[in-house]
């Protein structure tokens, strides 16, 4: 077990616990680094939805874990980045130009959502951040003389700088910077005053305003800066499928974000980046799955004589294709992840890391769930 010695009050504020810990974040930046020139352009691509879906959990992670509101309309944050980068790159303006301008539309947009935050919590204001996002679904599908409505609205290849990055690998990249990006500068955030505000809202808002945090304020800035990411990851997002329609930016892909953070681990950017290697690659694999399932278990039937193999096999393969399997296995491992393991996988990761660094001395009631917790317990 390492025992970190502090002898400097910086050293609760650094970016880096010790440089042991900087060691791994370098060899991990190295291992991120080479993935475009060891896989082929599928898989580069598939990575580069990890680095989109990360930039949505950060966004989503410093509103639901870091200042304890809920929101179920943050796929209509991410369709505004994504149709007002996509109209601004169709009138001339320049990428980064377009970018800059459709952050800052969803940041007022996002100001805007929160004032209701002020007033209320909890379920009530799961049904107002539903209630935009319907709302603005309609105005994507309503409003064809920017949209095109459900014709649809193409989106070309970024090009910064007469630098085009239309090949996956150059594409990957640009999604990474971004990616990090994001986390230097949130991670930055919540070591100050401002997201220090945040979680001491989330711990208790009676609590926090007899502190002096001005609880309208903060509210309506992480409302804002959480739907500036989105427009940000939203700009990316045009530029991967290519083709914008409304139909896209549903409830659905909402709860997709909100599963994201949850399964990932709520109160930790980690947790954001996890359940966002989750929430991207989980579709890939079952359509591997689909694809592959049924011919795998005809050649075990045919090596063993055991025509029960190719019947289970045809069998999983049909209910694989069949509509709604896929969020059906999303809420399914929502449910089985509050149940079992509330904390995510960077709780589970955590746990993993305690029991070898103590073992053989680890102990099973270590992280033994407690009827009775703050909140600032269960989130960290």
């Amino acid at each position: 077990m390492r025992f970190v010695f502090k002898t400097s009050y910086n050293q609760d504020i650094q970016l880096f616990r010790d440089k042991v810990d900087m060691g791994w974040y370098l060899a991990l930046a190295a291992a991120v680094i080479a993935v475009p020139f060891l896989l082929s352009d599928y898989y580069v691509g598939e990575t580069a939805w990890v680095f989109i879906y990360g930039l949505c959990g950060v966004s989503l992670m410093t509103l639901v874990g870091y200042t304890g509101l809920v929101s179920l309309g943050h796929a209509a944050f991410l369709g505004i980045g994504a149709y007002a980068h996509a109209y601004f790159l169709q009138r001339g303006i320049p990428w980064i130009g377009s970018v800059v301008l459709a952050v800052f539309i969803t940041t007022v947009c996002g100001f805007v959502v929160g004032l209701p935050a002020l007033r209320m919590s909890g379920i009530y204001l799961s049904i107002a951040t539903l209630a935009f996002s319907v709302i603005i679904q309609e105005v994507f599908s309503r409003w064809e003389a920017v949209t095109n409505g459900f014709k649809g609205m193409p989106v070309a290849p970024p090009v910064i700088f007469g630098i085009s990055f239309a090949d996956a690998r150059e594409f990957y990249f640009l999604c990474l910077f971004f990616l990090v990006v994001a986390l230097w500068a949130t991670r930055n955030l919540l070591r100050a005053p401002t997201g220090r505000a945040w979680i001491a809202i989330r711990d208790s808002e009676v609590a926090a305003q007899s502190m002096g945090v001005n609880l309208a304020l903060y509210k309506s800035m992480a409302f804002a800066y959480s739907a500036g990411l989105m427009g940000l990851a939203g700009a990316l997002f045009a530029h991967k499928i290519a083709y914008l329609a409304p139909d896209i930016f549903t409830i659905l892909l909402s709860i997709q974000m909100l599963l994201l953070v949850i399964v990932g681990g709520l109160g930790s950017l980690h947790g954001a980046v996890l359940g966002a290697i989750f929430v991207a690659l989980l579709p890939p694999i079952i359509a591997i799955l689909r694809d592959g399932m049924p011919a795998t278990f005809s050649e075990l039937s045919q090596s063993t004589g055991i025509g029960l193999f190719h019947i289970v096999g045809d069998a999983l393969g049909n209910f694989l294709k069949k509509p709604g399997v896929e969020a059906g296995i999303f809420g399914l491992i929502l449910v089985l992840t509050i149940l079992l393991e509330p904390l995510g996988m960077y709780g589970r990761w955590v746990k993993i890391r305690v029991f070898f660094s103590t073992f053989p001395l680890y102990k099973a009631d270590s992280f033994k769930r407690q009827k009775s917790y703050m909140k600032t317990e269960r989130l960290r």
